[in-house]
């Protein structure tokens, strides 16, 4: 992805120049690019006048940040005990072959990016997938490509 300096100044002057926006300047990144590109880092540490290394630091301490690009879609499969005991990894292993990615990783059309979690809250409805927040209950293998079909022709 390219990456537009000038959209970049943009969001750090909106937020005046304070290293103390660092996060919201950083979010506002990752919202707009899907991840943290090195350049956009380098622009920032320019901008503001801090050193690559504190931003590397927050940019890796928070796990919403990312610093390899992601799909335009997460889908999560839930793999806690109730969602396993169900076939959560059934429904894992069917994705990760179907999008020809492993959890945790992105497609090369970066449309999807799978990963596992342990726990989705919603036990009572495993095994269960969740695509950009939206719960999708009891899921079955016969029901998932449907689903991403719509994700796909957004």
């Amino acid at each position: 992805m390219q990456v537009d300096t000038k959209e970049i100044d943009e969001i750090v002057e909106r937020h005046g120049y304070q290293t103390g926006s660092l996060i919201g300047i950083l979010q506002d990144i990752q919202e707009r690019m899907n991840y943290l590109p090195r350049k956009a880092l380098l622009q920032v540490s320019r901008s503001l006048d801090i050193p690559m290394t504190n931003i590397y630091e927050v940019a890796t301490f928070y796990k919403a940040f990312s610093l390899e690009p992601k799909g335009k879609h997460t889908i999560q499969v839930c793999l806690g005990t109730a969602c396993h005991v169900r076939g959560g990894g059934r429904i894992l292993n069917y994705l990760e072959n179907l999008l020809e990615v492993k959890a945790g990783g992105t497609t090369k059309n970066l449309a999807f990016t799978l990963e596992s979690v342990n726990c989705l809250g919603a036990c009572a409805l495993g095994p269960i997938m969740v695509i950009d927040r939206k719960y999708f209950g009891r899921i079955h293998i016969d029901k998932i490509e449907p689903i991403l079909k719509k994700y796909r022709d957004e």
